[in-house]
C-alpha cells in the first residue's frame, strides 16, 4: 500500500529496462512510483485520479501518443502538474517545443541520474508553492466585508469605521483615521481607496514616522537631477506615483514641522514641486492621513500646525483598539492559523477551548498585529493539531510586573524590586498558575509539567491558598 504521505511520481517509457531503472532508483528515496510503457494509459488513470501524480516524468517519442501529446492532452484538465520530457534528441528546436507546449523541464538521454532527481525536487517545491498560493489566494477571497476582499471584522466598533469609510469614498472631502498602531488604520484606508473611484488607480502608503525628514520630502516630493549631492537623475515623488489613485500617509502626526507646511500647500493648491524644481505640477492623488497620537494635544504643545489639524481633520474616522473588538479576536485568529498553517505546511485544525478563552482575554496592546505574531508563533511551535494554551503568550513581559488576567483582577507575579529565595520563587510562581487558571488543579499541574500528588504537596505548602484544598 502506498504512502499517502509521500511524493507520487508517473514514469512514462517504452523502454522496459530504463523504466525499471528509474521506477527502482526514485523508490530507494523515498517516492511512490507508479510507471507506464504507454502514456495513453497513464492519462486515462490522471484524469479520473485513479493514481496520484505529483510530478510526471515521460519519454518524448512513445508509440501511439507522444510525450508533446500526452502533455497537450493532460493540460486540458490540469494545468499546473509538472511534466518533465527526457529525449535523446538535443536540439534546441524541440527544447523550444517541449517548454511551449508545458513542459516543466527537458532532460537528455543519456540519463544523468542524479540531475533527474534535482530536477523532479525543484518540480515538486514548484508544485508546491503553486498550491500554497492558490489556498492563500482562496483564503483570501473567502474573507468578504462591504464587497471587500480580505477584511475580516464584526464588531460594532469596526463596522462603524468601515461603513463611514464606504460612504466617504466617493466624496473629495480629506480623511484623517484614528487609531493605535496596529489596529488597521490601513485597513481603513484601503477601503475608501477601493470602494471609491479611485479604485482602478495605485494605492501607495508610506509611513511619515520610519524615514528621516532629510529622506522624506524627496520620497513624498521627488527631485530633479543635480538637485543635491547624489542625485544623478530625477525622481518623481509619491505624490506623482499615486496620481489618479490614493495616498496613504500614516503616522502623520510624527511629521516635521516643515514638512507640515507643504503638506498644507499642497492640500489647499493640489499642486507640488519636486526637490530643485522652479515648475509647478498638478496632482490628483487622493491623500488619506492617520495618526496613533491625540493631534488636538500636539496642537497645544505646538508639535502640529492648527491650520493642518483643521484641514486634514473633515472626515474624522475612529478605529478602535483590538481590545474593545472583542467580537472580531477570534475570527482573526482563524484567519491568521489558516493562513500560516498553509504558509508553514502545519496541519493545525483550530483551538482549544482553553486557548479561546485565553485569546479573548489578553489585552493586545499591539493590536490585530500582535495577534497575527502570536498566532504565527502558535502555528510554529504547536505539537498537535489544536492550538492549547502553552503555544499562547501568557502575558506581557514589562520592567514593573508579569501579571495575567485572572476575571476581571490582574495578579501580579513578580516586582522588579524584590529579591526571593529559588524556593520563594517556585511557590510564588506555583501560586500565580493557581490562581491564573481559577484554581482548577487539572490544568495546574498541567501547565507546570508535574503530577497532581506533587501539585498537592506544593499547595498544602503555601498559606496564602490552605483555604482553597479540601
Amino acid at each position: 500500500m502506498k504512502n499517502k504521505n509521500l511524493s507520487s511520481l508517473v514514469i512514462i517509457d517504452d523502454d522496459v529496462d530504463l523504466l525499471e531503472l528509474l521506477s527502482s532508483f526514485f523508490r530507494q528515496r523515498g517516492y511512490n512510483v507508479s510507471s507506464y510503457e504507454d502514456a495513453r494509459v497513464a492519462l486515462a488513470e490522471i484524469e479520473v485520479k485513479k493514481v496520484i501524480a505529483d510530478v510526471v516524468i515521460s519519454d518524448l517519442k512513445l508509440p501511439v501518443m507522444s510525450g508533446l501529446d500526452f502533455i497537450k492532452r493532460i493540460r486540458t484538465f490540469n494545468a499546473v502538474l509538472p511534466i518533465i520530457l527526457m529525449t535523446a534528441e538535443g536540439s534546441l528546436e524541440v527544447a523550444v517545443e517541449a517548454i511551449e507546449s508545458g513542459a516543466y523541464d527537458f532532460v537528455l538521454k543519456p540519463l544523468h541520474v542524479p540531475q533527474l532527481l534535482i530536477s523532479v525536487q525543484r518540480a515538486l517545491f514548484l508544485n508546491q508553492v503553486q498550491v500554497e498560493n492558490t489556498n492563500l489566494k482562496n483564503l483570501f477571497n473567502e474573507q468578504d466585508f462591504l464587497g471587500l476582499k480580505g477584511v475580516i471584522g464584526k464588531s460594532p466598533g469596526f463596522k462603524k469605521a468601515m461603513e463611514l469609510a464606504k460612504r466617504v469614498s466617493s466624496s473629495q472631502a480629506n480623511i484623517i483615521i484614528f487609531g493605535e498602531s496596529g489596529s488597521g488604520k490601513e485597513v481603513v484606508a484601503k477601503a475608501v481607496h477601493e470602494l471609491g473611484e479611485r479604485r482602478s488607480g495605485p494605492f501607495v502608503a508610506i509611513n511619515c514616522s520610519a524615514i528621516p525628514e532629510n529622506l522624506l520630502e524627496s520620497e513624498l516630493f521627488g527631485y530633479a537631477k543635480g538637485a543635491f549631492t547624489g542625485a544623478v537623475g530625477s525622481k518623481i515623488g509619491l505624490f506623482e506615483e499615486a496620481n489618479k489613485g490614493t495616498l496613504f500617509l500614516d503616522e502623520i502626526g510624527d511629521l516635521a514641522l516643515p514638512l507640515q507646511a507643504k503638506l498644507l500647500r499642497v492640500l489647499q493648491e493640489r499642486k507640488i514641486k519636486r526637490i530643485g524644481e522652479n515648475t509647478t505640477r498638478d496632482i490628483t492623488a487622493r491623500v488619506i492621513c492617520a495618526t496613533h497620537k491625540d493631534l488636538k494635544k500636539e496642537v497645544e504643545k505646538g508639535n502640529f500646525r492648527e491650520d493642518l489639524y483643521f484641514r486634514l481633520n473633515v472626515i474624522p474616522i475612529h478605529m478602535p483598539p483590538l481590545r474593545d473588538r472583542k467580537e472580531d479576536i477570534i475570527p482573526l485568529s482563524e484567519y491568521f492559523l489558516k493562513k500560516f498553517s498553509l504558509i508553514n505546511n502545519a496541519n493545525i485544525k483550530g483551538f482549544t477551548k482553553q486557548a479561546i478563552k485565553r485569546l479573548e482575554t489578553l489585552a493586545w496592546k499591539g493590536n490585530v498585529r500582535e495577534l497575527e505574531n502570536a498566532i504565527e508563533r502558535a502555528v510554529v511551535l504547536s505539537n498537535s493539531e489544536y492550538v492549547d494554551l502553552e503555544d499562547l503568550p501568557l502575558a506581557d513581559l514589562g520592567n514593573e510586573e508579569y501579571k495575567a488576567e485572572s476575571g476581571e483582577s490582574s495578579i501580579s507575579l513578580f516586582s522588579i524590586n524584590a529579591i526571593m529565595s529559588l524556593e520563594d520563587v517556585c511557590k510564588k510562581y506555583i501560586e500565580f498558575i493557581f490562581k491564573k487558571n481559577g484554581f482548577a488543579k487539572e490544568q495546574t499541574a498541567k501547565e507546570l509539567g508535574i503530577d497532581r500528588k506533587t501539585l498537592y504537596r506544593k499547595l498544602k505548602e503555601l498559606e496564602s491558598v490552605e483555604h482553597t484544598i479540601q
